[in-house]
Parts: structure tokens; C-alpha cells; sequence
């Protein structure tokens, strides 16, 4: 049997093809996936990696034998399968490994609306099934089995994107889009269609080998034939979205990374002109920027731990019309709270498009304070070198503490986090000051007690 405590992680299900998981265990996913949503119709969408149609399909088997109605959307992007699932009112499951080499892959799986299924929403429920049904076999359904059948929702989803964000009035842009071989070559050619921007298409084709670089525009290495495009041509700005395409990363004109915080930033103000008074949800370790700039645009801003689980959780519960992670996830509530770098981009776009200078200076009011970027150390004792920096802080003039995700610990001046990894022997620390100096200072002193 297989080992799903390998494959079933926090929010989703992802392993090695065929050797941690396959179609014969996706039919069970999708057996009990129909049976702890109670649901009578789902929808399911895949990405371009080679094992995709087949686990898709297997998972369709398993729901339909539970008796659900299926409706296959096929080759889509993680967003573009929220889309379905919040404008057709169906639970969904898509078929992905986001930016993870060739031989992942993986499900991620939500409700109707597009809201998440993770392990306190229904994802421990549905491994134990799947492990019972292993070993016991599936019960025999007393429904009738359910129909399969295909639907295309790729105009509809741009459709809906268009709507939200009006780019047919800007300057015309030159944007240089790399989409990693990934699920951006499939969506960009039609939300962009027709409209005033002069595309320059990188690595359009779906190839899940991943044959240019690997689909994780986070790591710097895998943005720099962007920069060089951008820089080579002239272009406005670079986008560049991960395997899944529901990150987006941003270049500006010069071919420099703009840091998902001023984005976050930016896409803040924007939603707050079309919702005043509205709630912005923020990580704890985006920059002093982002609470500044929503107080600043007369919202609310709400700091939650780090991860995609607790930024909808937040979002649903205080209504809030946006959240921003500094991963480069983006999250809508007029796109079900779920995330989408599509619909970020869109608003970059248009900002960007809706006044004359470039975007280097148009982020520049949203990228504040000298920052030192998210720093990995290989610790043997996490817990150890945590209570370490927390004795070392807890008494220090000035400063305060807190454990909300990690440590925190705030000066006047400048504030860092350390969290732990989950899944590596990690800690990972994140500094923010008023001037550079101070960050090198700071980073240099926490680092010297972690890695002691």
C-alpha cells in the first residue's frame, strides 16, 4: 500500500509519478473526495506534465462510481479551475505539482466557491478513506454512476478576468511573458487577446519535462532569460507565472525583480478605490509597506501567519477584498477569495497602462524599506535555536516579541522572522529595516545565533 503520509501534505496531495502514487490510487482520491464532500458534481482540470490526462481521468472514474456528475475542463490553470468551480457552484480537483519537477505531480482540491480542502477541511478524512478503501476495497455505491462529460471554460474565465480588470483604455505595453512551458502558454495568448498590449511570448509551449528552466519564477535563476528579454527589447515590463500559472512574478523596465510586497501594495490601493473601507490581508513577513500603503488608501489591514490556508481563512471571516502573500500568491474575494496571478498581473497592467512613466517609478511608492530577501539555514535543533533568538530578544530594550508564525521581533526601526520549515530541516529568516545598513547589521546578529 501506499505511503500517503509522503504524498498527503497540508494543503494538497503531491508526489513522485509512478513511484510514490498513481492512477490506481487517484481513483480511490477521487472516490473519497465525492464521498467527504457529499458531492453530486465536480469538476476537474489538469496541467500540461505527461501523467496529468491519465490521474485526472482515474480520479474522474473514482467520483463517477460514487455516483457525481463529472465535467472534465481539461488542459487548464490552477486559477482558471477555481473560476470553474466558483462560477459553476462545483467542488474541484486539478491536477498539478505547481512548480515541482517533471515527475511530480499532484491534486489540489477545494469545495463549491473555490474554497480550500486542506488537512482541517476535509483532507484527513478523505487519506483515511483512501487508505481504509485500499485495503478493504470501495464499497459499492447505492446511486447510479455518475456521467463524464467535457466542457471548455478558457473563454469564460477570461471573460471573467476582463471584467474585473478594464485594460482596453491604457497606453499601449510591450510585456514580455515567460510562462515557464507551463499553463501561462495556454491562458495569456486568450486573456490578453485583443487588447493593447504588443505580447513577446517566452516559452509558451506546454511541456511538463520543463525543457528551459525549471517553472518557479521565486528562484532568481529562473527569471533571467526574462530580465534579458526585457532589456534586450525594450519592453514595458516582464511577467513571468509558475508551472500551475497561479503565481505571477513581475520585471520592470529594467529587467529588476519587483518584490511581491510593492505588488501586493499596489493591487491594495487599486481595490480599495473600487471597495473603500475594505480589509487587506497580509503575511507577517510582506513589508512595513503593505499595512501602510492599505491605512494610507483608508482600508484595514490584517497580518496572518504564512500560507494560503490562513490568508482564506482570514479572508472569509473579516470579508476582506484582497490578500497578498510575499510567495507571489494574490487572493480575491471577487474571485472567491481564491488566488490568482492572472488577475495581479491584469492590475499591474493597468496601472501601469493608466499613466506615462515607467513601472520602476510607478513601484517605487509601494517598495519602501531596504530588505534582505528570505535567508535558509540548516539547523539540527529548530525548536533549540528559536528559543536561543527568543532569549536573546525577549529583554532587549525597545523591541517586542511575537509568536504568531515563528518569531517575530519589532524595533522601531526594523523587524525580523524566523519561521521553521515543515517539510526540511530549515529555519528561514526575513529582515526589514529603515536603511540598509541596519538590515546587514540585524541579519548578521540572527544569523550568528542560529547557525552558533
Amino acid at each position: 500500500m501506499a505511503d500517503l503520509s509522503q504524498i498527503v501534505k497540508a494543503y494538497d496531495v503531491r508526489g513522485v509519478v509512478p513511484a510514490q502514487w498513481d492512477e490506481s490510487l487517484a481513483e480511490l482520491f477521487g472516490a473519497a473526495f465525492t464521498e467527504v464532500t457529499g458531492a453530486d458534481a465536480i469538476v476537474i482540470g489538469h496541467d500540461m506534465r505527461p501523467s496529468s490526462p491519465g490521474l485526472s481521468g482515474a480520479f474522474a472514474r473514482g467520483a463517477s462510481a460514487r455516483g457525481a456528475t463529472v465535467t472534465l475542463i481539461g488542459l487548464c490553470s490552477t486559477d482558471e479551475l477555481y473560476f470553474a468551480s466558483g462560477a459553476l457552484g462545483l467542488p474541484g480537483a486539478m491536477f498539478t505539482a505547481s512548480h515541482n519537477p517533471a515527475q511530480y505531480n499532484g491534486i489540489k482540491m477545494c469545495r463549491a466557491g473555490a474554497a480550500p480542502v486542506g488537512q482541517d477541511t476535509g483532507l484527513a478524512e478523505i487519506r483515511a478513506l483512501v487508505e481504509r478503501w485500499s485495503d478493504e476495497g470501495v464499497p459499492q455505491p447505492a446511486a447510479e454512476t455518475g456521467t463524464i462529460t467535457r466542457r471548455d471554460v478558457l473563454g469564460e474565465y477570461a471573460a471573467h478576468l476582463r471584467g474585473l480588470v478594464d485594460l482596453s483604455g491604457i497606453r499601449p505595453l510591450k510585456v514580455v511573458v515567460d510562462a515557464g512551458n507551463g499553463m501561462g502558454g495556454h491562458t495569456v495568448p486568450t486573456v490578453f487577446e485583443g487588447l493593447p498590449l504588443e505580447l513577446d511570448a517566452m516559452y509558451f509551449e506546454l511541456d511538463g519535462s520543463f525543457p528551459n528552466h525549471e517553472a518557479n519564477p521565486l528562484d532568481p535563476k529562473n527569471i533571467v532569460d526574462l530580465q534579458a528579454r526585457v532589456r534586450e527589447t525594450g519592453a514595458d515590463l516582464g511577467l513571468a507565472f509558475d508551472g500551475d500559472a497561479d503565481r505571477c512574478f513581475v520585471v520592470d523596465e529594467h529587467g529588476d525583480p519587483v518584490s511581491p510586497s510593492a505588488i501586493t501594495a499596489l493591487v491594495a490601493a487599486r481595490e480599495l478605490a473600487k471597495h473603500p473601507g475594505g480589509t487587506v490581508i497580509h503575511n507577517l513577513i510582506t513589508s512595513w509597506s503593505v499595512p501602510e500603503v492599505v491605512k494610507e488608501n483608508g482600508g484595514k489591514p490584517v497580518r496572518t501567519r504564512v500560507g494560503h490556508s490562513f490568508i482564506k481563512e482570514e479572508m472569509a471571516r473579516t470579508g476582506a477584498i484582497f490578500g497578498g502573500e510575499h510567495s507571489a500568491h494574490y487572493y480575491f474575494r471577487d474571485f472567491w477569495n481564491a488566488d490568482t496571478g492572472m488577475l495581479a498581473a491584469m492590475h499591474v497592467l493597468a496601472a501601469l497602462g493608466g499613466q506615462q512613466g515607467p513601472l520602476s517609478e510607478l513601484v517605487a511608492q509601494y517598495d519602501r524599506y531596504p530588505a534582505s530577501g528570505e535567508i535558509n539555514s540548516t539547523v539540527d535543533d529548530q525548536a533549540g535555536r528559536l528559543a536561543a533568538l527568543k532569549a536573546a530578544y525577549q529583554d532587549r530594550a525597545g523591541t517586542t516579541l511575537d509568536e504568531l508564525d515563528g518569531l517575530t521581533v519589532t524595533a522601531d526601526d526594523w523587524w525580523f522572522n524566523v519561521r521553521a520549515s515543515n517539510t526540511e530541516p530549515l529555519l528561514r529568516l526575513n529582515v526589514e529595516a529603515r536603511d540598509a545598513a541596519t538590515v546587514d547589521r540585524v541579519r548578521d546578529e540572527v544569523l550568528a545565533i542560529i547557525r552558533a
